[in-house]
């Protein structure tokens, strides 16, 4: 059994793109740093991908988020130029959690799960609390330093509200 890292949505847009932020691109040596670590000691690494088509203004949520982002295809989809090279599965995803990587990850007889990325506050809770229903005995866990949210206020809600889903967070100090 081997251990998984989750590498959510390090994607061009979220990092310095249509909705970029200087805490996601903060994270990016942290993340891949870890991503290199596990690969080097022979451990599981897997992407999501935000994904979604023309028509995303028109879908619920390109209604309440108007901002036109992660288009499959555009450069602002792809992976951030840190990770693009990176050896790894990806899940593309049309909205904020994947069934198919809880699936990937129920199925994969995993030792422990550990989740980083982005958006703490939207797709990295989503992704964590889908591991941890699909696999309530799975230890799973996310590195806040490996985490940046829509704003500093919300990346710690989104910390607090997994840690009382019994996820655990690693905070460094």
């Amino acid at each position: 059994m081997s251990r998984l890292l989750v590498v959510v949505d390090m994607q061009k847009d979220f990092v310095d793109g249509a909705l970029g932020t200087k805490e996601a691109q903060a994270i990016v040596p942290a993340v891949e740093e870890k991503i290199k670590a596990y690969q080097a000691a022979g451990e599981t690494v897997v992407f999501t991908l935000d994904t979604h088509g023309p028509d995303y203004l028109a879908t619920q949520e390109g209604r309440r988020l108007p901002v036109p982002h992660c288009i499959k295809g555009t450069p602002g989809w792809e992976l951030a130029d840190a990770f693009k090279e990176l050896a790894g599965t990806r899940f593309e995803k049309g909205t904020f959690g994947s069934r198919e990587l809880a699936e990937y990850v129920r199925d994969g007889g995993f030792s422990q799960a550990e989740v980083v990325g982005l958006c703490t506050d939207i797709c990295v809770i989503s992704n964590a609390l889908l591991i941890k229903a699909f696999c309530p005995e799975l230890p799973v866990s996310v590195d806040a330093s490996c985490c940046a949210g829509v704003s500093p206020e919300s990346h710690e809600n989104a910390l607090k509200a997994m840690e009382m889903c019994q996820i655990d967070v690693v905070r460094k100090e």
